[in-house]
């Protein structure tokens, strides 16, 4: 009957080992994959502002095109640049630095393309005072700022995400189960240095 009983006593002390190990690689898997979902969500956001900014685009162009034709080159310029950034495609699960920089590049494109194109506006007084250039404009400038916005939204997903894959013990099972740190926005080359004003 001992030995019955200590062969009982051993079994039950297995059963909640593995129980509570069950539970602890059960909990941390999940934790993982929920914050590699908002690590997601955060990069669709961010896609859905920038695609916006391609969606106002032609508009944009199309509008500028009645008041100054001439300015072929420059509004050729946006176009080519907007095709660029639309033709890179991101991969959600595989977000590497290497990545996330060809996609901020094209949009950096974008971007320098834009500003040439509203300084060229500047020419052009009645285009200037157009309602719908105006709306756009407005929609445009919106949109820069919620792109930043859901470029910020996206660093914190992934900050919070690629610490808790790093901390211990977490980072084995991470590392099992092949999940990934992923790439931060980071600041455009040149932004720390303050802009020269002239009067």
């Amino acid at each position: 009957m001992g030995k019955n009983k200590g062969l009982l006593i051993v079994l039950g002390i297995v059963i909640v080992l593995l129980v509570v190990g069950y539970s602890f690689i059960k909990g941390r898997y999940n934790t993982i994959v929920t914050q590699d979902e908002a690590v997601k969500t955060a990069w669709s956001e961010v896609e859905n502002q920038y695609q916006r900014r391609l969606d106002l685009i032609p508009n944009l162009v199309n509008t500028v095109k009645g008041y100054a034709s001439h300015e072929r080159e420059t509004l050729e310029g946006v176009i080519e640049a907007r095709s660029r950034a639309s033709s890179v495609n991101i991969n959600p699960d595989n977000l590497t630095e290497e990545s996330l920089r060809e996609f901020q590049n094209a949009q950096s494109q974008v971007s320098s393309a834009l500003s040439r194109l509203l300084v060229t506006v500047e020419r052009y007084p009645e285009l200037k005072a157009n309602q719908n250039f105006l709306e756009l404009q407005a929609q445009l400038e919106g949109t820069e700022n919620r792109i930043t916005v859901a470029r910020q939204r996206f660093n914190e997903a992934a900050q919070q995400y690629n610490t808790y894959i790093r901390t211990f013990p977490t980072n084995i099972m991470a590392s099992l189960f092949g999940f990934r740190p992923k790439a931060y926005f980071t600041a455009e080359s040149g932004a720390e240095r303050a802009p020269t004003v002239e009067f």
